[in-house]
């Protein structure tokens, strides 16, 4: 069994050791956040570093600067949390899933190919009126009621004739993929 007096004595230093904390606190916190900018985990670090510090209260040397002692700790906790992210930020994926994702972005090129193909035949079928009017708006910046004071058309006129011709490429992209048998 422990004497009295001993007894005391920690509950002293410990209360000495609460009073050193309390008194850094907002410069613990500073700190910490400066080395963890925009980090929304900076509170979980902040209070692990009061944990170790309250851990580690016995190794503390009194007569010593407290505040750099804390600073110290909480400087390895901020280096452990970025060893953590660092650690949970890899991803490990087995090689069957990395060619299993490899065969899907090939397979999904090659349908971008093909109905780019298919586009183009597409565009080259449409009167060259309507295929420069098309190429003409997609190639502008400039806002819909502009574009058509410029081609001599009325904002609704120009909306109704563009959205035909999309629908008809939509529709003679989707003719040409059934027929070379791209679609599913």
């Amino acid at each position: 069994m422990e004497p009295v007096n001993q007894h005391r004595t920690d509950d002293s230093a410990d209360s000495a050791i609460v009073g050193l904390l309390t008194e850094c606190q907002l410069p613990l916190r500073l700190y910490i956040r400066a080395l963890l900018p925009g980090d929304p985990a900076a509170g979980d670090v902040i209070q692990q570093a009061n944990a170790k510090i309250w851990e580690k209260r016995g190794d503390f040397e009194p007569g010593t600067h407290f505040k750099a002692w804390a600073m110290a700790i909480a400087r390895f906790e901020v280096l452990n949390h970025r060893k953590r992210q660092a650690r949970d930020a890899r991803l490990h994926f087995s090689s069957e899933l990395e060619e299993t994702v490899a065969a899907e972005l090939a397979e999904v090129n090659d349908d971008l190919a093909e109905r780019q193909a298919a586009l183009r035949e597409c565009m080259q079928s449409l009167k060259p009126a309507s295929r420069e009017l098309l190429m003409r708006r997609y190639a502008s910046q400039q806002p819909l009621a502009e574009f058509a004071s410029q081609v001599g058309r009325s904002v609704g006129g120009v909306k109704v004739t563009l959205h035909r011709l999309r629908t008809a490429l939509a529709e003679c992209i989707e003719r040409r993929l059934v027929a070379t048998g791209e679609t599913e």
